[in-house]
């Protein structure tokens, strides 16, 4: 290691104290200050990030699941702990690339070969921390990093934290040995940062051939952010080159805002028989961390130091979580919106179609001229309207076959525009969730069709129309005569003739389409109704029996609509969490200003007697 003196003990990125208003997310902070009112806050905000969901495949998704994930376990292994033991022991987490000597390095300042080294990669496959005897306990507990499982020896096994006492640490300090940060095992990545983020005091060993890789300067930088104090280790630096080495890391450390990060540079060497490096070698490193043990106040002010930059950092990156919430629920309505307009547009087709006088038309119109006679004949009946009140069944008797033969003309050619409306507005809102990333996702095969029993809910739906409009013409004769002395049969008549003027706009009144379809017969029919009804009646039961199968068929197009939405809805999240983040994050920022927290660091800590270069 090459020196001009001392380096100055760890120091960070002073931490502003965050400035919020009032919030209505947990109670006033200013009534409960001090540590406790803190640790209020965090929980409440560890709660509000617990319950966040991001379902929506959205480009934000990913990465806010993720940033969640680690402000979790942050709070859970770290920030929660730390505050209820501020007096805990000071915790340097070792972390750095593949092969750069963490372990060797470990064992060497503890005097033990604690922690497996070797060329095999990975080797540390489990973290390994290191304390004194005397602080065993405090890491026992499972306080802090309370996911780990402590064991008593090395394990292969996931999830576990092996506990080793060394009585050459000074009590004060413990070292805890990080898997790979860029190493080829998924998991010991993810378990290497979740580390990081436990850590009080971040020891970055990196060496001559890495030092300028990018995983590393990648959580430098977020360190950084968080106000982390930071201490580098170069290693492995042929003698010749370290000055040249040292000067150009020294320049990217200063780039990044990192210039006052102690910088220790340890030449190549050999070790001795126990794995461990000379004491010449690892004496000036070793003795820098015997004095920041010994000194119960530069190691409390590296723990508040950290602690507060990571509670600084609390605010930006929930806020960024809470807009991933908007994001997400603006999506699933945007989702929904397509939907309810896709099928929006099917009820005013079927609309317009009752109107424009297209149901008239083929088999319907031709059912209705059987069944209604010639012209000439109900010419002959307008002119006798008055006797036509009490005998209407004999004027229609005998033609009961061209009555079912419409009724089936009619359901048939209800259910064929019905099932062509739903499966145009199936595909519709299969196209336009197919351009959505979030609706792209939800989709099913099957949606882009209507559902495989529409066609016997649309004609059960006729059907029931049907009957609800027989019920109609006896509820709204006024001629209760007429219903008892003509019976089911010219109910039924008049049912069917009240069916056909819901197909036609004007009631009866031909004009445009309606002329083009048969308006001699629709105004033969009209004299019938109003003799029987008057005509304001006429028009009243048209419109009550085109309203009531709008009705019907809107609950249809409903339930189809449903298969998309029951999607949406099943994904998407509270309309709350991003107002639960927000104010949780508030809450957070005003007890940290009134813990006492965030303060200016130590003088002691400034005080650079030279710099390790």
């Amino acid at each position: 290691m090459t020196t001009n003196g001392d380096p100055a003990l760890p120091t960070g990125t002073p931490a502003v104290a965050a400035r919020t208003g009032p919030t209505d997310t947990g109670p006033d902070p200013s009534a409960t200050t001090g540590h406790d009112g803190l640790s209020a806050a965090l929980a409440g905000l560890r709660a509000a990030i617990g319950a966040a969901r991001f379902p929506l495949a959205l480009p934000s998704a990913e990465p806010a699941g993720r940033i969640a994930a680690g402000l979790a376990d942050q709070l859970d292994d770290y920030l929660l702990p730390r505050l209820a033991r501020l007096d805990a022991p000071l915790l340097v987490v070792v972390g750095g690339s593949t092969g750069a000597g963490k372990s060797t390095l470990v064992n060497s300042l503890v005097q033990a070969r604690v922690s497996a080294a070797g060329v095999l990669r990975p080797t540390t496959r489990s973290p390994v921390l290191v304390c004194n005897p005397a602080d065993s306990g405090w890491f026992r507990r499972g306080d802090l990093l309370p996911g780990l499982t402590r064991t008593n020896q090395p394990s292969e096994e996931p999830g576990t934290l092996h506990l080793v006492t060394a009585p050459a640490l000074p009590p004060g300090l413990a070292f805890l040995d990080a898997p790979d940060i860029d190493s080829v095992v998924d998991a010991n990545r993810a378990l290497a940062g979740q580390l990081l983020a436990a850590a009080d005091l971040w020891l970055f060993v990196t060496t001559a051939a890495r030092y300028a890789d990018a995983v590393p300067w990648e959580l430098l930088r977020s360190a950084r952010a968080r106000g982390a104090v930071i201490a580098m280790v170069l290693d492995r630096v042929p003698p010749e080159a370290t000055e040249e080495i040292a000067a150009h890391l020294s320049e990217m450390l200063a780039e990044q805002g990192l210039g006052a990060a102690p910088l220790f540079v340890l030449p190549e060497t050999w070790v001795d028989g126990q794995g461990l490096l000379p004491d010449r070698i690892i004496a000036p490193l070793a003795d820098w961390f015997a004095r920041l043990a010994a000194d119960a106040d530069a190691r409390a002010a590296v723990v508040r130091q950290t602690l507060d930059g990571a509670l600084a950092a609390l605010h930006p990156a929930v806020e960024g979580l809470a807009e991933a919430a908007d994001e997400q629920v603006d999506a699933a309505d945007a989702l929904d919106e397509r939907v309810r307009a896709a099928y929006r547009g099917a009820h005013r087709t079927v609309d317009q179609g009752l109107r424009d006088g297209r149901l008239l038309r083929g088999e319907v119109l031709a059912r209705w001229q059987e069944f209604v006679g010639t012209g000439e004949f109900f010419r002959t009946l307008e002119a006798r309207v008055a006797r036509l009140r009490d005998r209407v069944v004999a004027a229609v008797t005998g033609r009961p076959a061209p009555a079912v033969e419409l009724r089936d003309a009619i359901e048939s050619q209800l259910v064929t525009l019905l099932r062509g409306v739903s499966a145009e507005a199936a595909e519709n809102a299969y196209t336009a969730w197919k351009a959505h990333p979030a609706g792209a996702a939800l989709l099913d095969p099957d949606l882009a069709h209507h559902a495989a029993d529409l066609p016997e809910r649309a004609e059960r739906l006729v059907r029931d129309w049907q009957r609800g409009v027989l019920d109609l013409v006896r509820a709204e004769s006024p001629e209760k005569r007429f219903v008892a002395r003509t019976a089911a049969y010219a109910v039924n008549a008049t049912g069917l003739a009240v069916m056909i003027a819901v197909f036609a706009s004007t009631a009866f009144i031909p004009t445009g389409l309606e002329v083009a379809t048969g308006a001699g017969t629709t105004v033969a029919a009209q004299a019938v109704l109003q003799a029987i009804f008057g005509d304001q009646a006429v028009r009243t039961l048209a419109e009550k029996a085109r309203a009531d199968l709008l009705d019907r068929v809107r609950t249809l197009l409903d339930a189809e609509a449903a298969r998309y939405l029951t999607r949406t809805e099943q994904a998407r999240p509270t309309a709350e969490t991003a107002a639960e983040l927000r104010g949780a994050a508030a809450w957070v920022a005003e007890a940290r200003r009134h813990s006492g927290l965030a303060t200016t660091p130590d003088p002691a800590l400034t005080t650079v007697e030279g710099q390790a270069r």
